[in-house]
């Protein structure tokens, strides 16, 4: 999201740089002892600054997105316990939590994480995020 704003604004820099500027014709006043001058800038910074807005990520969207994570395992549904249903031990579970904060670039607390067991509870705790569904909404992708 950085890499993307930081190349926007160099975009519209280079843009606006390229363009002729054409300031406003102002008349100078009419006094003996006063002169203006008028002076144009060599270029214009431009930010550029996006936030998402609307609904965001919706549940359906989370599960999948978890469950993709966990797609190895025959025996997986939204319910599934990651040990009594998928025989994972408690590393592997610190493993599929991990593998979630990357997905969804989040950082879990300890605490937390070590309260989440199953795939109900991992989308529980997303969407109980208060930027959860509106910060995470975009995949992520490989440049």
């Amino acid at each position: 999201m950085f890499r993307t704003a930081v190349l926007r604004s160099a975009r519209t820099l280079a843009q606006a740089s390229t363009r002729a500027y054409q300031p406003a014709v102002r008349r100078p006043a009419v006094t003996p002892f006063i002169t203006t001058r008028i002076s144009t800038p060599a270029f214009s910074i431009s930010a550029v600054r996006g936030y998402a807005s609307g609904s965001g990520l919706g549940q359906e969207e989370v599960t999948g997105r978890i469950m993709d994570l966990l797609k190895n395992f025959d025996k997986l549904s939204a319910q599934s316990h990651f040990t009594n249903d998928l025989g994972l031990d408690s590393l592997d579970t610190v493993e599929v939590v991990m593998a979630i904060e990357e997905e969804f670039s989040i950082e879990i607390p300890d605490k937390e994480a070590d309260a989440i067991h199953s795939v109900s509870q991992a989308v529980d705790y997303i969407m109980a995020q208060p930027d959860g569904t509106s910060t995470l909404a975009a995949p992520k992708t490989m440049c």
